[in-house]
């Protein structure tokens, strides 16, 4: 078997008005609270998505040390960031949930209704597992369920993020495109019906839903940090899905892109390209963001929904002492050692 060209989800970008308080709540009841970057500039690589100018935006990457994706908490600072128009329902076209993982889903559940001053659903049984659904504060939708892969130990009742709730117009071609970026997959369950733990507005509702899972792999830099990948795509079968970002920008409010850890992006272009999925934003070179640094594209899943994909090339390890790792003066694509990737724990956040 070839190597793997994408080691794991390394973010996922949730579009909002506010950063710090945004993140604050992310921080304090999700356990996001190790930032690798917290900067302000301009976005010109993303005009294609703005509105055909560059907008100053801010954003924090910040991840879960107990493993998973991290989060890129993101704001317009040029114009103000716009939430939907309309209720966003399951199968609507776009992101419509993270998914995040929890060692105990019961402890997890007790902790959100604890803390969390937004709706928490009960306990649910979903096609692989206990698991529930959530709302943060400014409206989006997020499921914790359990995940088999874990970085370390954190004391706290929830991890970070094991994969996304896609909406999609039809399975069949979607599942072509993220078979492609992926490879190899493993479809978990294929499912056509009414399902008690989908949080639809209209019971009854019918929907098709696939749960895609990319099982960890040792090749990477970060992969004993992300884990697995899951991506459970669903679509409607009773009604004409919408758009989430229709007449919106990137960057607006609400989950705006699925960014994946890539191992070998000029291959990854090449083959993407062969089949049909250009990229339609390429840094080409090494980008910096704040203290981190790395090469980004984008590409559309078939519904126009944003995947990012981010060859990193310098993290920061204790940035008050200019402690930096360089991924690209390695010479290997083994994971690094636990007690490196523990180092990125240094900057943690406490409050």
């Amino acid at each position: 078997m070839s190597t793997p060209l994408i080691s794991g989800i390394q973010q996922v970008g949730i579009g909002c008005q506010n950063v710090p308080e945004t993140w604050k709540w992310y921080r304090q009841v999700l356990g996001f609270d190790v930032p690798v970057f917290d900067e302000k500039a301009e976005a010109p690589l993303m005009i294609p998505y703005t509105g055909g100018k560059v907008q100053q935006r801010h954003a924090v990457l910040a991840i879960n040390m107990a493993g998973g994706g991290g989060l890129e908490v993101w704001s317009f600072t040029s114009r103000k960031s716009q939430p939907s128009n309309f209720k966003i329902e399951p199968g609507d076209l776009g992101i419509n949930a993270i998914r995040f993982k929890a060692p105990d889903v019961k402890k997890a559940h007790e902790w959100l209704k604890s803390q969390s001053k937004e709706a928490v659903g009960p306990l649910v049984t979903l096609p692989e597992g206990e698991g529930f659904w959530g709302t943060d504060p400014y409206g989006n939708t997020f499921q914790i369920t359990s995940d088999n892969t874990w970085f370390q130990k954190t004391g706290k009742p929830v991890g970070g993020v094991a994969g996304v709730v896609v909406g999609v117009s039809d399975i069949d071609q979607s599942v072509i495109f993220y078979e492609n970026l992926l490879q190899p997959l493993e479809v978990v369950y294929d499912l056509t019906g009414t399902f008690d733990d989908i949080p639809a507005s209209i019971p009854g509702q019918r929907f098709r839903r696939m749960l895609l899972r990319k099982s960890f792999s040792p090749h990477g830099a970060f992969s004993k940090l992300l884990g697995d990948i899951q991506i459970e795509l669903i679509q409607a079968i009773d009604r004409t899905p919408k758009k989430i970002f229709e007449n919106r920008f990137w960057g607006d409010c609400g989950y705006i892109h699925l960014c994946f850890d890539t191992l070998d992006m000029n291959t990854l272009k090449t083959k993407l390209q062969s089949q049909g999925y250009p990229f339609t934003i390429d840094s080409e070179s090494s980008f910096g963001m704040e203290s981190a640094a790395g090469r980004f594209a984008y590409l559309e899943d078939p519904d126009g929904t944003l995947i990012e994909l981010v060859e990193t090339h310098k993290v920061p390890i204790l940035k008050k002492v200019g402690w930096f790792m360089d991924l690209q003066k390695r010479k290997t694509q083994k994971p690094l050692p636990d007690w490196m990737l523990k180092t990125m724990g240094f900057g943690r956040v406490k409050d």
